[in-house]
């Protein structure tokens, strides 16, 4: 292992998902020193883990693979990006999950049991059970520890990073109250999602939009930030809808789960070809809808043998009082960024030896709408080639950020407070739908609350008002993005209907 009171390395990650997890393999390989910063305690901290429907691949037909990424993407994804993922696809999952991780997916025989999911027009999705982030993301993190050259530091939080006329020499990191500069070679963002910034989320409770806003405060382009997908069927339990809400994977749909409403109709042939298997935009202003006009919407399983098929969804009803028998209770809720920091085919930023890979970063491979199953493919790939392309830069100290620590400590509810206010906004004008007429005020709302944070943290560190401040940047930069585009695409859909401005506190 890495000496852990040495504060400077080869490459910095920061962020322990499936990207960042392979962004600190692709360096090590290459020889570099590598330091993994993370929030998170592991494992359960990063979203990988929670990833449910599995791993997509190209198998024997990339060409088919790339029109699907396209199709759901309504036609703006990038296609040169799309093209690196479809024809890496293969050969990074057969590398890294089977020959180095040796990951136990599920098989049909001596093959892999491949299965399908929303808007894929073929079976080709790895998966175990509905749990195949965990089994992919522990060997992932019992490699690296097993690793001389890496180094992981969890419950460690990246603060700002320290840069100099375009070029970024490493980050202010932070742990059990101590804030230090960890200067490295070059810095790979990996941090994941913007879960926290929405009431209802399917990320883990630290998805702050860290990586993205430190980049942004930096002066590294970001793009696409309008475009936050939410994810159709997340279960909603009956008794408290504001507690205990979990994903209900794709594949439960994919293997012949039927979307029903309040008045038990099945609806979504009504609104695609595709119905249950249309994008997932779709099916979640279909389910929002239904919602809003009958009451409620519940997943019927009876046509598939779900606790066979699905143990481990089956066991997560039964422990938050959910009869899946009588149909699981859904609605959507915010899932995945599919833009971020802008960066080309090896997760190279604007910015001088900063990278980003994985939800934090936007390759052009998602364009308005994500396809199923493609965030950890997207994760590998680009974490791997970033990796690499990290590795063997020179490390350069220079003077880093005076984070003050001058003032009192604020009120233990004042970041709370300031969420649920920005929550609000958020829920409200910058979710499934949003309507153009209003985004201006959405906007004003949040220019204040994050002049309101920039000035406390002038003069305040810690991690829960750097989280903050993360946030409400994050959560301007999608309500700039999402104000400045008037079509309406993917997920990024405007209705027309006037709407009252949203609360001011």
């Amino acid at each position: 292992m890495k000496d852990q009171n040495d504060d400077t390395s080869d490459v910095l990650v920061v962020g322990s998902g499936i990207a960042g997890l392979a962004a600190a393999v692709g360096a090590a390989r290459e020889g570099s020193d590598v330091t993994l910063a993370t929030k998170a305690t592991r494992p359960e901290g990063a979203s990988s883990w929670w990833a449910q429907g599995g791993i997509a691949v190209s198998r024997d037909d990339p060409e088919q693979f790339k029109a699907d990424i396209l199709a759901a993407s309504d036609g703006t994804a990038d296609p040169d990006a799309v093209d690196v993922l479809v024809e890496n696809a293969n050969e990074a999952v057969e590398d890294v999950l089977f020959d180095t991780l040796d990951v136990k997916f599920d098989r049909n025989g001596d093959d892999p049991d491949y299965t399908r999911e929303a808007a894929h027009s073929e079976d080709r999705i790895l998966h175990v059970d509905a749990a195949t982030g965990k089994h992919v993301h522990v060997p992932f993190l019992n490699y690296l520890d097993a690793r001389e050259s890496v180094e992981i530091v969890d419950d460690t939080a990246a603060l700002e990073l320290i840069r100099h006329e375009g070029r970024v020499h490493g980050a202010m990191l932070e742990s059990d109250g101590e804030v230090r500069p960890h200067y490295a070679g070059s810095v790979v963002l990996a941090t994941g999602g913007i879960g926290e910034l929405y009431g209802r989320t399917t990320n883990p409770d630290d998805a702050t939009g860290d990586g993205i806003a430190m980049a942004a405060l930096a002066g590294a382009e970001v793009e696409d930030m309008e475009y936050v997908q939410f994810h159709p069927t997340v279960c909603i339990p009956e008794e408290d809808e504001d507690a205990g809400v979990f994903l209900v994977s794709e594949a439960v749909r994919g293997e012949g789960g039927l979307l029903r409403n309040g008045d038990g109709e099945r609806f979504m042939p009504d609104y695609h070809a595709d119905a249950e298997l249309a994008p997932r935009d779709v099916v979640a202003r279909a389910v929002k809808a239904e919602r809003e006009a009958t009451g409620e919407v519940t997943l019927d399983v009876s046509p598939l043998d779900f606790a066979a098929a699905f143990p481990g969804l089956a066991e997560r009803c039964a422990d938050h009082g959910v009869d899946w028998e009588g149909g699981i209770p859904v609605a959507p809720a915010e899932h995945f960024l599919c833009g971020g920091v802008a960066v080309d085919e090896f997760g190279r930023t604007s910015l001088d030896r900063l990278y980003a890979v994985g939800e934090c970063s936007r390759t052009g491979v998602h364009g308005a709408n994500r396809l199923a199953s493609t965030s950890l493919l997207e994760g590998l790939v680009w974490g791997l080639r970033a990796g690499e392309d990290a590795a063997g830069r020179g490390v350069e100290r220079i003077d880093a950020p005076d984070l003050l620590e001058r003032d009192p400590d604020l009120p233990e509810k004042f970041a709370r407070d300031k969420f649920h206010r920005l929550r609000r906004v958020m829920d409200e004008r910058l979710g499934v739908e949003r309507d153009p007429d209003d985004l201006g005020r959405a906007m004003a709302v949040l220019r204040r609350l994050k002049g309101e944070v920039d000035a406390y943290v002038r003069t305040r560190t810690s991690r829960s008002l750097y989280e903050l401040r993360h946030a409400s940047v994050t959560a301007l930069l999608v309500a700039r993005h999402a104000a400045e585009n008037d079509r309406s695409v993917g997920t990024h859909n405007l209705v027309t209907e006037p709407a009252e401005p949203p609360a001011d506190d």
